[in-house]
């Protein structure tokens, strides 16, 4: 894996752009100091230039060369990095001048972190410059949590794929930004749930979502309404009695658990189904499979995926966002 890294890294300083494995999804990584490469990642996922992208660090002491934390928010800062970092928390900060406007989409703020992945931080490391890297799929489509799903999504566009394996969390970081108090613990806007849940934020300051944005003005990576979708029409069915199939239409089912006793697995003869957390019900392997189950069943032949939802606890905050998002796209 070592001469895999040398070779990103001698792509990435080339001013190429590459996929690397996080402990999240696998991301598509350019030097984040140079914008003609940056400019190369949106091209590749035809991302919109307003849509900014995460910049990765190697280390904590890196911080300051991306972003100026300001004072009455450092105490916070350097909490949650303790706390969190390496690992799926991004956090929003004013943005150091030498962050190129494009990785930025033209905000005073830029998204940072620092992955725990081994291979993405022995990148890191190695380059000497910090990553800028959304996931490595086509914008707005299902994240790949596998090399195998980046090819299906980038393969011909880009010129390395780095295959360590399926990724360990399987959704996309946690992103934050910090609103100080005077004498109060601050306020955490929650701009995209992820695996650092609500109930570990709390203990830090307080947790308040931000709204979605429908329209071409995110103020944060992943903030757009529609987003994280299979080609095949997914519709998120809040509850079974909703559900109207029509007739001569292929159903599949996105199931929590996928047991029979499920109401959702028994309101209808189903294609395929395809579970969460087969027999289980655990929301942590649920986050691991929910973009590889949306895949198998994008890939199945169907007219449409009816997901099942799940409980909007720990992990399952971030499960139902991105299935939210699934079934937002008109």
């Amino acid at each position: 894996m070592k001469e895999a890294v040398s070779e990103a890294c001698e792509l990435l300083r080339a001013g190429e752009i590459v996929a690397l494995p996080t402990e999240t999804v696998y991301g598509l990584a350019a030097d984040a100091f140079n914008p003609d490469a940056v400019a190369k990642v949106f091209a590749a996922k035809e991302r919109p230039s307003f849509d900014p992208l995460i910049v990765h660090i190697a280390s904590r002491g890196d911080l300051k060369d991306v972003a100026i934390v300001p004072e009455d928010i450092a105490e916070t800062v350097n909490k949650l990095t303790n706390a969190f970092w390496p690992g799926p928390l991004t956090l929003i900060l004013p943005k150091h001048p030498d962050v190129p406007d494009l990785v930025t989409s033209g905000l005073p703020t830029v998204a940072v972190r620092q992955s725990a992945h081994p291979v993405f931080r022995a990148a890191c490391k190695e380059l000497g410059r910090p990553i800028a890297a959304p996931s490595a799929n086509r914008f707005g489509r299902i994240s790949p949590t596998s090399a195998s799903a980046v090819v299906k999504e980038l393969g011909g566009r880009i010129p390395l794929i780095v295959d360590a394996g399926a990724c360990a969390e399987g959704v996309e970081s946690t992103i934050i930004s910090i609103e100080p108090r005077e004498g109060k613990k601050p306020i955490f806007r929650l701009h995209r749930a992820g695996p650092i849940t609500k109930e570990q934020l709390q203990e830090f300051g307080r947790v308040e979502k931000v709204r979605e944005i429908k329209t071409d003005a995110p103020q944060a990576p992943g903030q757009l309404a529609s987003h994280y979708a299979p080609l095949t029409p997914l519709i998120l069915l809040e509850k079974p009695a909703d559900f109207q199939p029509e007739e001569g239409k292929k159903y599949g089912l996105l199931s929590y658990t996928g047991e029979d006793e499920s109401p959702y697995v028994a309101l209808h003869d189903w294609e395929v189904i395809e579970s969460l957390s087969p027999g289980s019900g655990k929301l942590a392997e649920a986050a691991i499979r929910l973009f590889f189950v949306m895949r198998q069943l994008d890939e199945a032949g169907l007219d449409a995926i009816i997901a099942e939802p799940v409980s909007e606890t720990g992990l399952g905050v971030a499960i139902m966002d991105r299935l939210r998002r699934a079934s937002a796209v008109e």
